[in-house]
C-alpha cells in the first residue's frame, strides 16, 4: 500500500511504500521507499499521512527497470592465497551503485 510521507533530507512529502518498523530513542521510525525517486528513507511515524486519491493519479516520476543482460558481481579477496578475483553476487554492493550513478550524471 503507496502512502505520503514526508522527507526531512528532501524538504517535501513524497509518496511511499513502508518496508519496516522499529522503535528507536523514545519514538517510533518507518523504512519506506520513495516511489517518486527510487530511494529508500527513515521518516518519524508521525511523519506518515494516508495518501489522497488525486494524489495517487500523478505518474511517477521514477520507472523500475532492469539493465539487459547485466548481473551483479563483487570482488571477493582471499588474504590466505593472496588474491582477488571478481565473482557474480546476489546484489550490487554500495560502490558499484555509486559508480553507475556518477555515470549517469
Amino acid at each position: 500500500q503507496i502512502c505520503v510521507v514526508f522527507s526531512e533530507e528532501l524538504k517535501c512529502w513524497c509518496r511511499a511504500v513502508i518496508k519496516s518498523i522499529m522503535y528507536c530513542a523514545g519514538h517510533y521510525q518507518t523504512e519506506c521507499f520513495l516511489v517518486d525517486y527510487a530511494k529508500y528513507a527513515f521518516v518519524k511515524s508521525k511523519d506518515v499521512r494516508v495518501a489522497v486519491e488525486a494524489f495517487m493519479q500523478i505518474p511517477y516520476r521514477a520507472k523500475k527497470c532492469r539493465l539487459y543482460c547485466t548481473k551483479p558481481v563483487t570482488l571477493r579477496i582471499n588474504f590466505y592465497e593472496d588474491t582477488a578475483k571478481i565473482v557474480p553476487a546476489k546484489r550490487w554492493d554500495n560502490a558499484a551503485t555509486q559508480y553507475f550513478r556518477s555515470l549517469l550524471k
